[in-house]
Parts: C-alpha cells; structure tokens; sequence
C-alpha cells in the first residue's frame, strides 16, 4: 500500500484506539521505504507522542520488569519506557520498531502486550495505539520468522514506494528541488535495492534524503560532492545525480517566469524536469505571501508551454499536492486545464 494510504490507515487505527476499535498494525518493507517515517507523521499530526522500542536490542526482562520482593510476594516493576498515562498522557503511539529483528524469547513477551494491551500488572492506556514495523526476511536485513501466533495479533500491510507520496513529503520538509527533480526525471532510482548483492549505500526514499544534505554542505567542493553523494546514495545513483545538478546551469531565468515573462520552456528533457520542479518551490513559497495568485497564475500559464503535455500535467499536479485546491478557483487553472482536458480525461477513464 502507498505511503500516502497507509497513513490514513494508521490515522484511523490511532481513532480507533480511544473509543475502543482498534487493532494493532504491523508495517511491512525493505530498509529505507519511510516505515518509521510514516509512523511519526502520523504523530506528529495528532500532536502526540511516540514510544519508540526498538525490540530487537531488547531481553525478556525489559518489557516484563525486574522481580522484587514484598513481604512473602514478588512483585514486577513495570519498566519505565512503556506509555503511562500521567507520564505520556492519555493518547499516543506506542511504536514496536525492528520487531522481526527481535529474538523469539522477546517476541514471545511481546504477545501479551500487543493483543490483550497488558503485560501482568501493567496495562497500556486506552488510548494508545500499537503499531509495529519490520524488513521482510529477504531484504538481507537481521531478521527472523513471525511466529504465527505473534503475527495473527496484527493487521498487516506492505509498505510500497510511491514517487508522487515521496514528491509531496520532500517538497513540505524543504527538500532541495534538485533532488526532486532527478527523480522525476529518474523514477526508477527511487528505490533500487537488490537483496542478493547486499549493497552497503543504495537509493531509497531515506537515502535521498541524505543526499539533499549532502548538496547542502558540498554544493560548494566540487571535488567532494560526487563521492559525498555516492556515499548516499550509491556510486551510480550519485553519479548520475551529479551529472545531472551539473547541467542544470542551462535552466531558463525562474524569476522572469514567475514574474510572468514571455520564457520558452527547454528542449532537454532533463531540463523539463529541473524547470516544473523548481516552479513547484517557487509556488509553495510564494503561497503565504500577498502576491501567491499571481505568482501561481504565472506558474499555470508556463505550464502549457512545455514540449510535452503531461510535463504540465505533473508540474500542475504537484502544485496541487502542495498548495491545496485555491490552485482550482484560478482562472488562469480554468484556460490551462481547458488545453489539456483530453489528457485529463484520458487519465480518468
């Protein structure tokens, strides 16, 4: 399932918890897809907090407490990490991250806790959602088998890579429009992780990330920044993402198009690509601004100045993504949209 689906899917399970429907939830995928990621915007939507347990360095004994004795009985003291509502508050997630990397002995403690939402003496607030995550045992990760009992205690779902979820994401966390625009015009390299060679760097939504890093503090030591971004994302992948950023000094004047400037748009496609992304920026920073309508209205207009139709349509589309639906009530979207309808249609059916 998408990124973008599955958060709805844990927003939902995060309700349920509180009024008593929810079921715990296991994510599904190879390193690097945002499994974590996900779980953490969900959070930090519903402003609250995440109990991050990582039960693959954990023993038995950390989740069902240490013995003591009082009087002629042994009590458990409950380990601290677990949500507690006067601690935590009354809502939250209670994450279970590496769980397939757990021992079997740490998985079994674990049992009690994510179906029956207890663990002897300690109970998780009823408010708090469980929600688990985990690679899959052919993603050459450190990983043993799901006992079946453990796995009938969760719904499951795999964790898909989807380039128009990770688009969105990067442009709300300011992710250098240079980047995005390489995998617009690179799909495939978004994720590109073969198992059987065990690749120590490799492209994947997490690595991208650290690739938009490394521009930022080698943009300025060419002789640095290709084995800077190799060591991101991989020697071809950084490469070529290197070669591109290197070409882009042909890009037309982005400020005469937003201010609206008769600009011919590229011939290169590569540079297409560079040109729709970078206008998206220009959009969402111009959208808190009194001038956003005309600047977006300048955007549309350049949209259907690209060789190929659907350039526009994806420049267009990620505005969308970005900005919300005032983009609709421009009158400038009306002509643009009015040009492309067969397009648009097509698509639907």
């Amino acid at each position: 399932m998408r990124p973008a689906h599955l958060s709805i899917v844990l927003e939902k399970e995060f309700t349920g918890a509180a009024v008593g429907n929810h079921t715990p939830v296991m994510l599904w995928g190879p390193p690097g897809v945002g499994k974590s990621q996900i779980v953490a915007q969900v959070a930090n939507k519903k402003n609250v907090e995440v109990i991050d347990i990582r039960l693959s360095q954990m023993e038995p004994s950390d989740l069902r407490g240490i013995p003591f004795r009082d009087k002629d009985l042994v009590e458990w003291a409950i380990p601290a990490m677990l949500p507690d509502e006067n601690r935590h508050g009354k809502h939250g997630i209670l994450f279970l991250d590496e769980i397939t990397s757990a021992a079997p002995s740490v998985s079994a403690a674990a049992y009690q806790l994510i179906l029956d939402r207890s663990l002897g003496q300690y109970r998780v607030p009823d408010g708090w959602a469980i929600f688990a995550a985990g690679n899959r045992q052919g993603d050459r990760g450190v990983t043993y088998s799901m006992p079946a009992p453990l796995a009938n205690r969760f719904s499951h779902f795999e964790v898909d890579v989807n380039l128009d979820d990770w688009v969105a994401w990067a442009y709300s966390n300011q992710i250098d429009e240079r980047v995005i625009a390489f995998l617009r015009f690179r799909p495939d390299l978004l994720f590109d992780f073969d198992p059987a060679h065990n690749p120590v760097a490799f492209p994947s939504p997490r690595s991208w990330e650290f690739a938009h890093r490394a521009l930022q503090k080698f943009s300025e030591r060419p002789d640095l920044l290709t084995g800077a971004l190799q060591a991101c994302v991989g020697p071809a992948a950084g490469v070529e993402l290197n070669a591109f950023i290197s070409n882009l000094d042909q890009m037309p004047d982005l400020e005469a198009i937003v201010r609206g400037d008769d600009i011919a748009a590229p011939k290169e496609i590569d540079l297409q690509y560079a040109v729709a992304s970078a206008l998206v920026g220009h959009a969402i920073r111009a959208k808190q601004t009194g001038d956003a309508q005309h600047v977006h209205g300048n955007i549309l207009n350049y949209a259907g100045r690209f060789p190929q139709r659907e350039m526009g349509v994806m420049m267009v589309s990620d505005m969308h993504r970005a900005i919300g639906e005032d983009l609709f009530s421009l009158p400038e979207f009306i002509t643009w949209a009015d040009k492309i309808a067969d397009i648009m249609i097509y698509d639907h059916v």
